[in-house]
């Protein structure tokens, strides 16, 4: 049966990410089932998930409390729709999410990704503009490197060259800012000391130039994920907020990848205090189980929509499963489990094991830099460690590593030549060691 499921898998699937011609050469990993922070194949054989299974998994794989809202929310209804109706799971958990959101989050528009929110978030910070009578306010500013999703908005604002080079004829035009990330800036002027009040001034100079035209500015707080998890100094997020706040212009968070404790904290916004006027949730919002995302309005936002039917003020967009009750139930039991388990709580222990195993690979042989927030790491490979020079991208460091770490009892994937750590919250402070030790190990396979 386990050979027939390859076959058929390379017979008639495409996968995301993935350049099929190799896939095609070699065989597929058929994840069967989990148990815990672990992943076990159809052969039986077991990885600890040292991704979250793309850094959604918070709670582990098969918990028993999410299973059973799962399983008793079936029971009552699988779907209905939120277009002229509402559902119990979606009312509750959206109490829940605005009541552990940054201050004046206040109303919730569900999708079910995160590329598909970040559509909602930029569609409605442009209508917001349309009806507060500020029509020129059109434009949108992202960042250098940003990842906010494979759709054309989300892919508009993105800056990902490798990723959205291909599709630039079909996109509208977004501006884009420097990142705060000197070990690959492309200008000597982002040095360590400088590199946050460079990047800061140079949005303000782009705020100034287009003042009046600009509806939002759109970040990911605190790390920029799909670029190889870009960590940005102390202060940035907070200096974005304060040059939103004096050029008047919205400020769109973007927490898919960092929301629900992969940075210590339940939203990475909250590090530095700071309230965005929209913020994008998904990942996490169901522990893993099942796809949801979220667009988090102020008040402010919601008013502007309303109005006589005539006005035709509604916010006109939707997808069939917004606000899907099995989602929104389990969602909502994700949440009861952080405030249980005192999730977020017993996260400094790890995170703290976590960062004194990452320093073990700094200066270690074709390690470049290592960089961390919370759960979240990333250990760039390099040919040359002293210039910083890559691997030639024919060459698969990174993949080859994260295969090689099956081996060794770990599944993981890389961002290009970054190897990317970012387990279940759940994950003990020996499976943190295991998956450090694999990825060490790996790495000497590959590389020497």
């Amino acid at each position: 049966m386990t050979d027939n499921l390859g076959q058929l898998d390379h017979r008639y699937l495409w996968h995301p990410f993935t350049q099929m011609e190799e896939w095609l050469s070699q065989e597929p990993l058929i994840i069967e089932r989990g148990e815990g922070n672990w992943l076990i194949d159809t052969e039986g054989r077991r990885y600890l998930d040292g991704v979250s299974s793309l850094w959604c998994n918070v709670h582990g794989h098969c918990n028993p409390r999410l299973d059973r809202a799962l399983s008793e929310q079936a029971g009552r209804i699988a779907h209905s729709t939120m277009l002229g109706m509402s559902n119990p799971p979606a009312i509750e958990l959206a109490e829940k999410l605005c009541g552990i959101a940054p201050a004046g989050l206040s109303r919730v528009f569900y999708a079910e990704n995160g590329a598909s929110a970040v559509e909602i978030a930029l569609k409605m910070a442009y209508q917001y503009w349309q009806h507060s009578g500020e029509v020129r306010r059109t434009k949108f500013v992202g960042l250098d490197l940003a990842y906010h999703g494979d759709t054309l908005g989300a892919v508009s604002v993105g800056g990902i060259e490798t990723f959205h080079a291909a599709f630039e004829p079909l996109l509208f035009e977004a501006l884009h800012s420097p990142t705060p990330f000197p070990y690959r800036s492309p200008s000597g002027d982002c040095a360590p000391e400088n590199c946050r009040d460079y990047c800061l001034s140079k949005m303000d100079a782009l705020l100034a130039e287009n003042a009046g035209g600009v509806a939002a500015v759109i970040v990911e707080p605190l790390v920029q994920g799909a670029a190889g998890i870009i960590v940005h100094p102390s202060g940035f997020l907070a200096g974005v907020r304060e040059l939103c706040d004096r050029h008047e212009v919205l400020l769109i968070c973007d927490e898919v990848a960092t929301g629900f404790g992969r940075t210590g904290a339940m939203f990475a916004c909250e590090h530095e205090d700071v309230s965005p006027d929209l913020m994008v949730v998904g990942k996490g919002l169901t522990g893993g189980y099942l796809p949801l995302s979220a667009a988090v309005a102020t008040e402010e936002i919601f008013s502007a929509f309303l109005g006589r039917y005539d006005e035709f003020k509604t916010f006109f967009h939707g997808h069939t499963y917004t606000g899907n009750p099995l989602a929104c139930a389990v969602g909502l039991e994700n949440l009861k489990i952080f405030d249980d388990e005192q999730t977020l709580e017993s996260l400094m222990g790890k995170i703290e094991r976590l960062e004194l195993r990452l320093e073990k690979f700094r200066g270690a042989a074709n390690v470049g830099d290592v960089r961390s927030k919370g759960l979240m790491a990333g250990i760039e490979l390099v040919a040359d460690p002293l210039t910083g020079e890559m691997f030639p991208p024919g060459e698969r460091v990174g993949g080859r590593v994260c295969e090689a770490a099956r081996e060794f009892g770990v599944a993981i994937r890389p961002l290009g030549d970054v190897v990317v750590l970012m387990p279940p919250l759940s994950i003990t402070l020996e499976e943190i060691d295991l998956l450090c030790d694999a990825v060490e190990q790996a790495s000497v396979r590959v590389l020497q």
